[in-house]
């Protein structure tokens, strides 16, 4: 399960042994503390004192789930790329937000200035989130590509 890590602090700030433990906790969020302990050679308290540290420090903001890809297969997923009218960023971003399909939101350089990820269970409802995504006051054009298949995910 992944784990999300905050702007606020960057990669060289920390320790090889917070990285270590970071990209363990990254490949499996649910990991015992004594099981990240033995991996990372210290005691469980350490690697629990860590954690926390890094919690405070906001390196890490939560945790989350990942299906497993099984399951994960039976969703349509698609990449939409958007041009929007820049005046009305903000407003397009709340929007997508509020549409529990959009399950990712990045500002890209090049001809489009966002692209989302959606999942939808159904190709009846994929065309109902694409229809209500072009709806959106400031979205001038979008194009979607189906995802096929994941190879990987970190």
């Amino acid at each position: 399960m992944p784990l999300t890590v905050s702007t606020l602090d960057t990669l060289d700030t920390l320790d090889k042994t917070d990285r270590r433990l970071l990209d363990l906790l990254t490949a499996n969020a649910r990991a015992s503390t004594s099981a990240l302990a033995r991996e990372l050679g210290l005691s469980r308290s350490t690697v629990q004192d860590r954690i926390a540290r890094l919690e405070r420090r906001r390196v890490i903001e939560g945790y989350t789930l990942r299906y497993n890809e099984q399951f994960r297969a039976r969703m349509l997923r698609a990449h939409v790329m958007i041009q929007i009218n820049p005046k009305l960023a903000q407003r397009i971003g709340a929007a997508l937000g509020e549409i529990s399909a959009v399950k990712t939101l990045q500002t890209v350089s090049g001809v489009y200035d966002l692209v989302t990820t959606v999942e939808a269970p159904t190709t009846e409802e994929m065309d109902a989130v694409l229809d209500a995504i072009g709806a959106i006051e400031g979205v001038e054009k979008t194009t979607t590509s189906i995802v096929l298949s994941t190879k990987f995910q970190r």
